[in-house]
């Protein structure tokens, strides 16, 4: 059974930096290409990163420059370093993993961890 762990979430005054863990289990973690997305209060959910598993990354242009995924294929983990947070990144973030490239189902979620920027 697939399962998508997410830590490190809190609450941070603006300028501030947190790294946020995903630990994955239940999957051969180094074929699926790996995501972090977030949904704020009254918004949709977005993607804020993801990392390919050949190692691609790609952001959303509000982090660029601030966030950066990264991977740890034998440890089974995924990351999201945030730096100079901003009231607006406050959001649910979501650790995704996708296989769908795969097969269609393929396709798991964490519970998510709150981020909470503010002074």
């Amino acid at each position: 059974q697939v399962q998508l762990v997410e830590s490190g979430g809190g609450l941070v005054e603006p300028g501030g930096s947190l790294r946020l863990s995903c630990a994955a289990s239940g999957i051969i973690f180094n074929i699926y290409n790996m995501g972090w997305y977030r949904r704020a209060p009254g918004k949709r959910r977005e993607l804020v990163a993801a990392i390919t598993s050949g190692g691609r990354k790609n952001y959303v242009d509000s982090v660029k420059g601030r966030f950066t995924i990264s991977r740890d294929n034998p440890e089974k983990m995924v990351y999201l370093q945030m730096h100079s947070l901003k009231p607006e990144d406050t959001a649910v973030y979501y650790c995704n993993a996708d296989g769908s490239s795969l097969r269609p189902d393929l396709v798991s979620w964490g519970q998510g961890t709150q981020v909470t920027v503010s002074s």
